[in-house]
């Protein structure tokens, strides 16, 4: 008899590798000889770490609304001086950095100069993804939705009902969605279909929590070229194999709120997170990918 899981699985169209059958454990991810190491400080909420053609990590400071990119020394300057609170990023296939500039309420894309141009106006924004065509999902948790944008379209409502819908990310085939809800234990999946809807939704993936609590805090998500996810909560940075099963635990790099990860650097070989004032970064054992690289399949 099929599990639950392989149901849910078949649903949304995941196919299992022979890598992705095998048990994953989190030392197989970890080097022995890295830790995490500060990139910068002094903020005062990092958030939407994204990263661009060339590997260079751009993050908010949401609270000061600015974005901030990593020079070739490897300090922050600053990109956008007055970004209205933008909060999540991701970098699209025609080179723009798309933002949730919830301070406005409206989607925009940031050119090279660092100025914005509206995609959608009226919108509550928390997190962001587009994807190789150039489409755009994002969250609205006080509304508890998630929005689609086709490129070149009109928004439009595609799910209701998460109790904090907030990161969200897309599988390396780019044919599931997963959705954080952060006032629960569940990372929810979905089939995108041929319109850009959603169906067949599954809750994937559960995180660990807290003693004595009842949501997980999972706030931002990435993924590798393995898809693996990983998800920012309380206990830490959570990584979960393409069965939905939690590979480990990654320990936060400070006391502090853990706000979101992405791959970055040359290789995409490096994993940074945004931690409330810092931003942190490992090398570890796995590769990120840009929806737009034309080996992301």
């Amino acid at each position: 008899m099929r599990s639950l899981l392989a149901v849910g699985m078949a649903c949304l169209g995941l196919v299992a590798s022979a890598v992705g059958a095998e048990e994953l454990l989190l030392d197989d991810l970890l080097f022995a000889d890295q830790d995490w190491e500060q990139v910068a400080e002094g903020f005062t909420f990092t958030e939407g770490p994204a990263v661009d053609a060339q590997g260079n990590l751009y993050f908010t400071d949401v609270f000061r609304s600015k974005i901030f990119r990593l020079n070739d020394a490897g300090e922050a300057e600053v990109f956008v001086d007055k970004s209205f609170g933008t909060n999540g990023l991701m970098f699209g296939p025609d080179g723009l950095l798309y933002g949730c500039q919830n301070g406005k309420k409206r989607i925009v894309a940031y050119d090279s100069s660092g100025t914005a141009t509206t995609i959608a106006e009226d919108v509550q924004s928390n997190d962001i993804v587009v994807n190789r065509k150039g489409d755009i999902y994002f969250t609205d948790p006080p509304n508890k939705q998630v929005w689609y944008i086709p490129k070149g379209g009109e928004k439009r409502v595609v799910d209701r009902g998460l109790g904090y819908a907030n990161g969200l990310i897309l599988t390396p085939d780019q044919g599931t969605l997963v959705v954080a809800d952060m006032r629960d234990k569940l990372l929810w999946a979905y089939r995108i279909e041929p319109d850009g809807s959603l169906g067949a939704k599954q809750p994937f993936y559960t995180l660990r929590l807290p003693e004595g609590k009842t949501d997980s805090g999972a706030d931002g998500l990435t993924v590798d070229t393995e898809g693996r996810i990983y998800a920012t909560s309380h206990l830490g940075l959570q990584v979960f194999d393409t069965q939905g099963r939690l590979s480990g635990i990654i320990a936060k790099p400070q006391q502090a709120w853990l706000a979101n990860a992405v791959f970055a650097g040359p290789n995409l070989d490096t994993l940074y997170v945004t931690s409330t004032n810092r931003v942190f970064k490992r090398k570890i054992n796995a590769k990120g990918l840009r929806y737009f690289d034309a080996e992301a399949k």
